[in-house]
């Protein structure tokens, strides 16, 4: 049997001690390694669940904040607009306030000098009215209802038609009457139908001297005085010229009353022939006034009565401004 061999004893010793110190260096690295390392902590996760549910709640809360933020600045943005308007506007009535202070200002200032130079025009115009008060007290006295009174010599023409002697012949006498009345006294009176016929026969063509007993007589004989008339003014107006113009010394007054004329009368003509008998003289004047009073159809009568009304009143008008007299329209 053999023998084992010495020579491998010092090899396997040696190898163990490698062995040994290899797992001695391992412990101790190991150990040296743990000493140097924080230790390693296990993190929850149910914290970290809580804290996101807590930052959503926050985060919702503060977005409805937001919205609610944001609904106030638009209602404060809106309000800025109206204030900003109303601000406009009141700018704008203050500036037309200012404009119309500024105006009135200046107005005044007009006024003010208006009233300076009315100041000066009264002074003037009452030191005018006392010298024609002091000239002539009594003027008023030569106008009766706007006709004048200055004549000597009156002749009353009077339409004798039946519309006249059925509507208006009452009437005409009051009138007849008060024109009397605003003559106390004349130098000469007549009275003829606006045919031209006398209502006196006998003093045809003459002047009837003026007395208190001669106008009782002439309104008594005028109530039951119908002689044949056409409704034509014109022929007792040119006799009425024709006769006494030219035979008279002062000034002539005619009255025509009526309420009609007829439609064979031609408005120019009668003008024109006027004119010729009565012509002005170089300061404008006539001879001869004409005034004429006029009596109101109204509703009666058929239309040619109308018409005749009418044409009536158009021919005084102009007879009597071309003669320097008046024409009063009754109601």
């Amino acid at each position: 049997m053999r023998k084992p061999r010495r020579e491998s004893e010092p090899v396997s010793l040696s190898f163990l001690d490698v062995i040994t110190c290899g797992f001695g260096a391992m412990i101790l690295l190991l150990m040296i390694a743990k000493t140097g390392d924080a230790p390693v902590l296990e993190i929850s996760q149910e914290p970290q669940d809580g804290v996101v549910r807590n930052l959503q709640t926050q985060l919702f809360e503060i977005r409805g904040e937001t919205t609610i933020l944001n609904r106030e600045l638009d209602a404060r943005h809106e309000q800025t607009s109206l204030w900003t308007e109303k601000i406009a506007i009141l700018q704008g009535e203050l500036d037309s306030a200012r404009e119309q202070e500024a105006a009135i200002q200046d107005q005044s200032t007009v006024n003010a000098a208006i009233r300076g130079e009315l100041e000066l025009a009264l002074q003037s115009l009452t030191r005018e009215m006392k010298l024609l008060l002091a000239r002539d007290n009594n003027a008023d006295a030569s106008l009766i209802g706007g006709i004048p009174v200055d004549s000597e010599y009156v002749i009353f023409v009077i339409d004798t038609s039946g519309s006249m002697q059925n509507l208006h012949w009452a009437r005409m006498i009051n009138q007849m009457e008060q024109a009397l009345d605003a003559y106390p006294e004349v130098k000469g009176m007549q009275v003829m139908s606006d045919e031209g016929d006398y209502l006196i026969s006998r003093k045809r063509r003459q002047w009837i001297q003026d007395t208190p007993a001669l106008r009782k007589t002439i309104i008594n004989a005028l109530r039951t005085w119908a002689p044949f008339s056409d409704s034509d003014p014109v022929e007792g107006i040119i006799e009425a010229i024709r006769a006494f113009k030219d035979i008279t010394p002062g000034k002539i007054s005619i009255y025509v009353f009526g309420d009609d004329f007829n439609e064979g009368g031609s408005v120019r003509r009668v003008i024109d022939v006027v004119d010729s008998l009565n012509p002005r003289d170089a300061d404008g004047n006539t001879k001869v006034r004409i005034h004429a009073v006029g009596f109101p159809a109204g509703t009666i009568g058929d239309a040619g009565y109308q018409f005749g009304n009418k044409r009536f009143a158009t021919l005084m008008r102009e007879l009597t401004y071309r003669n320097n007299g008046t024409f009063v329209g009754l109601n």
